[in-house]
């Protein structure tokens, strides 16, 4: 709870302080949000130089501005937040799916080499057996990346209808590196304080 100075006596005249209570869900002052903004692209514009120049050159100091006037609203934060650990859970579960396609062949080879003492035989089948496993790391690889897209995919849109500048559905690898570069500026500013008085 916020302490709330109050007054018993009558109307104040101009030389009496008067209490204001601090109220959370106050709106800020429109000077506050443009020296608030003001510290967004000028923290922006600092990463921004830290990029190769190829890459400056395709994000403009407009999309800078745009995006600090998004981030004023720290909803954007807390979905970008969302999706990037939604992300490390989904590389995670694809890790562990790639390992069990790795475990299941070396325990093949562990049954085969129980089971069969005749050397050449043996040859034969791991032989074999590599081939089937290699195919099937590159079915399961495929299938991996087609599970990124599609995350990457699910990202762009979410973003694109949360209003954040310079999000929108494309395969182009150079927009979606563009696109990771920004997302890494609006998690570095969320991690930022911004303190109006200094």
């Amino acid at each position: 709870m916020t302490d709330i100075t109050v007054s018993n006596e009558g109307p104040t005249n101009g030389s009496e302080p008067v209490a204001v209570a601090e109220d959370p869900f106050q709106q800020p002052s429109p000077e506050f949000l443009q020296r608030k903004i003001y510290f967004l692209v000028d923290q922006l514009r600092t990463m921004h130089a830290e990029l190769p120049e190829n890459l400056q050159t395709r994000i403009s100091y407009d999309l800078l501005t745009e995006l600090a006037n998004c981030v004023l609203n720290d909803s954007i934060f807390v979905i970008v937040k969302a999706l990037m650990e939604l992300q490390h859970e989904t590389e995670r579960h694809l890790i562990k799916m790639r390992m069990q396609v790795e475990n299941e062949y070396e325990i093949e080879v562990s049954d085969w080499r129980a089971k069969i003492k005749d050397p050449e035989e043996l040859l034969h089948i791991l032989g074999l057996m590599k081939l089937k496993h290699s195919k099937k790391l590159v079915e399961s690889d495929k299938k991996i990346i087609e599970i990124l897209d599609q995350k990457v995919n699910d990202q762009q849109s979410t973003l694109q209808k949360a209003g954040v500048p310079g999000f929108y559905v494309t395969e182009n690898p150079k927009e979606i590196k563009i696109q990771m570069f920004l997302l890494d500026f609006i998690l570095r500013l969320s991690r930022l304080n911004y303190e109006p008085n200094k």
